[in-house]
């Protein structure tokens, strides 16, 4: 077995596992600080929005040996605006111009005529109206209140409100560190960024289920018990869980690096920046906000409930008297032990020894039979 795969097993018997409760001051500093940073970059530069978006004026050249970036370079000095210029399958180029009008598009049809040493005729210029972004704009917004809405209803049946409620958190979370991203790196806003956000929501929200289920099927009846509080179940799902969320987060991040840090930047098909940089952010922030994010948050709010604050006092009030061992993780303050003080044990959460004071006495007796 790997040694990863190794690790996986140990941590989903319990027997190594992370803090993440006990720390989560941490990520819920470091999230608060990315999502300043975010919302900062957002009000400071805001979106490059694309000219599906602004409208403007789209060129087509007749096949050339000039290269994208002096076809960049040619639209920019006949327009003043930074042009998105793409190479296509026929050696013609695409010279996309946001915010032109018909006249500008005229004069700067001429300009791009004599950089390239053509016949005017020979470059077609298209006009891009700004009503069919606003549309998908529109629709899409709309299609995310309708998901939310729906994910909230979904989870508080399923689960319960509070779950529900950390979900939205996280994926707020996420959406709010993306856009930010775009806004900070100043990539294009298309609409194929538009259905990379709404692609990310889905697998953010399958991560988080995934660690909400688990802690759901371990807490039943964990009043009845005085061994764990209900913080340290919430560790254990996340650690029994924790990697095969880094297993799916690695294996739908490669492929996605692949377009954006090689199909985008290296061969230099910017049309995959859109849609690449949106889903390898979101998968990336999604993983992070259903580990660090949304399971401790639920923790937060559970532990508020009186009755999971009377079976920590039970819990704590049992340590005590059995005694100061070390500590399971996502309890700080105190250890857990068997129902028998004098056969106490540390609880770490995991399996437990076949042996325990409960079934000493109900074997054979020692001697021999009459």
């Amino acid at each position: 077995m790997s040694k990863l795969g190794n690790l996986g097993a140990r941590l989903h018997r319990g027997e190594v596992s992370y803090d993440f409760i006990g720390h989560r001051k941490l990520w819920y500093g470091i999230s608060i600080l990315i999502t300043i940073t975010a919302i900062l970059g957002l009000a400071v530069r805001g979106l490059n929005m694309g000219i599906d978006f602004q409208g403007g004026a789209v060129f087509t050249t007749e096949k050339t040996s000039v290269s994208v970036s002096q076809a960049e370079e040619y639209a920019k000095d006949a327009s003043g605006h930074d042009a998105v210029v793409q190479k296509l399958g026929n050696g013609t180029l695409r010279i996309q111009i946001a915010g032109m009008d018909i006249q500008q598009s005229n004069k700067i049809k001429s300009a791009l005529a004599t950089d390239f040493k053509t016949d005017p005729e020979t470059i077609t210029a298209e006009l891009v109206g700004p009503s069919w972004g606003d549309q998908i704009a529109s629709k899409a917004w709309q299609g995310l209140a309708i998901f939310m809405v729906l994910v909230v209803i979904y989870l508080a049946i399923a689960f319960e409100w509070r779950m529900a409620i950390a979900a939205l958190v996280a994926l707020i979370h996420d959406i709010t560190i993306t856009v930010g991203i775009y806004a900070l790196v100043g990539f294009e806003v298309t609409p194929g960024t538009v259905i990379g956000l709404l692609t990310i929501l889905g697998y953010s929200l399958y991560d988080t289920v995934v660690v909400f289920d688990s802690l759901k099927e371990q807490t039943k009846d964990l009043t009845k018990q005085t061994r764990f509080t209900y913080s340290e179940i919430a560790n254990r799902s996340i650690n029994g869980t924790l990697v095969r969320s880094i297993n799916t987060t690695v294996v739908a991040l490669l492929p996605v690096a692949g377009l954006l840090f090689i199909g985008g930047g290296f061969l230099g098909a910017g049309t995959l920046n859109d849609i690449s940089l949106s889903l390898f952010v979101g998968l990336a922030a999604g993983a992070y906000s259903s580990i660090f994010i949304a399971t401790p948050l639920v923790a937060d709010l559970k532990e508020r409930e009186p009755q999971i604050k009377a079976l920590r006092k039970r819990v704590l009030a049992k340590r005590a008297q059995a005694g100061n061992e070390p500590q399971p993780a996502g309890a700080p303050d105190a250890d857990a032990y068997d129902d028998d003080p004098d056969d106490a044990a540390p609880a770490v959460v995991g399996p437990r020894n076949q042996t325990s004071s409960r079934g000493r006495g109900r074997g054979r007796p020692s001697g021999k039979r009459r």
